[in-house]
């Protein structure tokens, strides 16, 4: 606790972002920084509040409450107000391998679990969190710590988004000699390919990737396992694989009209933006450009919202994003979505405020279903057809939608970007390894030991959980590789 009426004294502040005019003309960060007094102060928020439901990292009603990594947000908002911030940099690291990533991406749910949101503004977590860890790269206090000694165990480490980065670093750390397999030109995972640059800087993960190898973790890109590499040689050549694909299956809309020109997967409309850009700054042409016309983005979720962002950059001429599910009320509902949940409430998230600065109004469309494409005699997508949907509760508890009559309208329609969730993983790595999958078809490893139908392959992040958040992917990755090093050594010194 720093002091123990600051939440009582203080407001809640938050940084100014780049105007959202100005930063839809790049792909530029648009996030800033508090000035050192200002954090001071939002770290004296920080109450004494006997339970720091902040940093449990349950699940609750479906959702994260709390921060799912652990982090020790109490103790380090207690050393930035007494102006410790190396010691505060080292309590963050403690938990968290990449803090510049969670910092700008996750979604804090450990804000959502603050006491003091229970009778005002919760503290400003993540603001801090990140200025902790870019101040400890800018001030040169984040080096590579090889490990002292080595042991001589190998273990594979295939993907590199979030979930194969942490595993690969803590096993490290353990002394092991890793080796990450990415299929993608570039290591990262969907850090790189997935989340667009203005919400994460590529040189941000770049700096992390550099510190690893550093460390002595190999990276190997360009490589996929079951095609370029078959799973044997990787049983034969190494004491233990960790598979961590992720869950890129995209989902479809099997609707009338679906196959039609200008449908396309959000994934497939994100990566190819950021691939062109890093490449060639767009100059390459190699990317769905949305300039100039109508775009409409199926699915409510983060993934669409991003769709919406990368439209407005490449100039649109106008962009909705629909959702099924209703617009959410301006504060908590204490019955139906009582702390500590994620606080289910309406905001307007980056995409959203860049879309009302340029047009006028949110985005968003809610509570609509989308019926049916229609195309014109090339084949070519020209509308899409929808209705308005209630969502209503039967006898048995189950979640009925049910279609409004007279709301059907007719949007006019370029481009569509679907972005209704993921399936679960690809099957080329799962079929290379013959691993067991549950109902979902997700790899089945048991959460204990993280351990999958064959000996000596484990699977974490959302190859086994499904798709999930950066920090669960963090969280799993870091289990994981706990008990991989107990499977190799007997015992195990890994958090």
């Amino acid at each position: 606790m720093s002091t123990p009426t600051g939440f009582m004294e203080y407001k809640r502040e938050l940084p100014a972002d780049r105007s959202p005019l100005e930063r839809v003309k790049d792909w530029e960060e648009f996030h800033k920084h508090l000035p050192d007094d200002q954090l001071r102060t939002q770290g004296a928020r920080c109450m004494d509040c006997g339970t720091p439901y902040c940093h449990t990292g349950m699940e609750i009603a479906g959702g994260a409450s709390g921060c799912p990594v652990n982090n020790l947000i109490p103790e380090w908002n207690n050393l930035i107000y007494r102006g410790l911030w190396r010691e505060a940099l080292e309590r963050l690291h403690k938990t968290n391998n990449f803090p510049e990533f969670t910092g700008r991406v996750c979604p804090a749910p450990c804000e959502g679990s603050c006491t003091v949101g229970l009778i005002g503004d919760s503290v400003t977590i993540k603001t801090i969190e990140q200025a902790i860890i870019d101040r400890g790269f800018d001030e040169g206090w984040v080096v590579p710590q090889p490990p002292k000694m080595r042991t001589s165990k190998r273990v594979a480490v295939i993907g590199s988004g979030p979930a194969g980065m942490a595993c690969a670093a803590q096993l490290n750390k353990a002394g092991h000699t890793v080796t990450v397999y990415e299929r993608a030109d570039r290591i990262g995972g969907l850090l790189t390919y997935g989340i667009p640059t203005m919400k994460l800087d590529k040189g941000i993960v770049q700096r992390r990737v550099d510190l690893m190898e550093a460390e002595g973790v190999s990276f190997v890109t360009n490589t996929e396992i079951g095609k370029d590499i078959g799973a044997e040689e990787l049983l034969e050549g190494f004491d233990a694989i960790v598979l961590c694909g992720g869950a890129t299956k995209a989902r479809g809309v099997d609707i009338e009209g679906s196959t039609l020109g200008g449908i396309y997967p959000a994934m497939d409309y994100l990566n190819g933006t950021i691939k062109s850009y890093l490449d060639s700054g767009l100059e390459d042409g190699n990317y769905i450009s949305a300039k100039d016309k109508d775009v409409i983005v199926i699915g409510g979720g983060d993934t669409g919202t991003d769709c919406v962002a990368t439209a407005l950059r490449h100039g649109c001429k106008s962009v909705t994003q629909f959702g099924t599910h209703a617009k959410a009320p301006l504060q908590r509902d204490s019955i139906n979505n009582p702390w500590p949940q994620f606080p289910n409430v309406y905001t307007l998230d980056y995409a959203h405020e860049e879309a009302k600065a340029v047009y006028g109004e949110d985005p968003r469309a809610f509570s609509v279903l989308t019926k049916k494409f229609v195309g014109d005699e090339n084949g070519q997508l020209k509308e899409l057809h929808t209705v308005q949907i209630e969502r209503t509760v039967d006898e048995t508890g189950r979640k009925i939608y049910k279609e409004i009559p007279g709301t059907e309208k007719v949007w006019p329609a370029d481009l569509v970007f679907v972005a209704v969730g993921f399936e679960g993983p690809e099957s080329t790595l799962v079929d290379a390894f013959s691993v067991e999958q549950d109902r979902r078809t997700n790899v089945k490893a048991r959460k204990g030991d993280y351990r999958t139908s064959v000996d000596k392959v484990f699977a974490a992040g959302d190859m086994r959980r499904g798709q999930s958040l950066v920090v669960w992917a963090i969280n799993e990755g870091r289990e994981a590789a706990r008990e991989v090093d107990r499977y190799l050594m007997g015992t195990t010194m890994l958090p």
